[in-house]
């Protein structure tokens, strides 16, 4: 199986479009019928994207274990990723903490495990296998998802929130993990 896919998508310049006149703004781009390894729609992600005349999508195999432990999926417009999701395994719970966010002013989010949101983007984590001692290792999953560029922070805040359950959901069954 190839480890890193593509998939893109050209659209014509609003320029070339019948009955478009110089001046109007491009058509945003079209997507993929599902995106991110599949757990998405292209509609889900769509309103994030701004216009323009090409959409990238990539992403590689979604497997996650001690030797692959991260992946990411990247919606790139006309060469500028503007949508990101990531998934990573962590083997201590411990280890997750999210002060990285902390200069977005983020306010907790009730999805999954101390879930935050900010005005774009949001992140949270969930148990796959727990430690059975506190040096024991384990499987946390620790999810992310941002609209990158000029977006609607209030459009995002309300839509970010049901693609992270969804994402959720999407890593928990791919990765054979108990829902909870």
């Amino acid at each position: 199986m190839s480890h890193i896919r593509s998939a893109v998508v050209a659209v014509a310049l609003a320029g070339l479009l019948v009955g478009c006149s110089p001046g109007e703004p491009a058509a945003a781009p079209e997507l993929p019928a599902r995106v991110c390894w599949g757990a998405f729609s292209g509609s889900e992600v769509a309103p994030f994207l701004p216009a323009g005349e090409k959409v990238t999508v990539s992403d590689g195999d979604f497997e996650l274990n001690e030797s692959m432990d991260s992946e990411t999926c990247s919606v790139d417009v006309d060469g500028v990723t503007r949508f990101m999701v990531n998934a990573t395994f962590r083997e201590f719970e411990r280890s997750i903490e999210w002060s990285s966010w902390d200069q977005r002013d983020p306010r907790p989010l009730d999805v999954g495990k101390k879930g935050i949101i900010w005005d774009v983007g949001a992140a949270t984590y969930f148990v796959c296998e727990p430690s059975k001692s506190p040096s024991a290792p384990g499987k946390y999953i620790t999810l992310y998802i941002a609209a990158l560029g000029k977006v609607d922070s209030k459009k995002a805040q309300s839509a970010v929130p049901g693609l992270l359950e969804k994402f959720m959901a999407y890593a928990q069954r791919e990765l054979k993990c108990p829902e909870g």
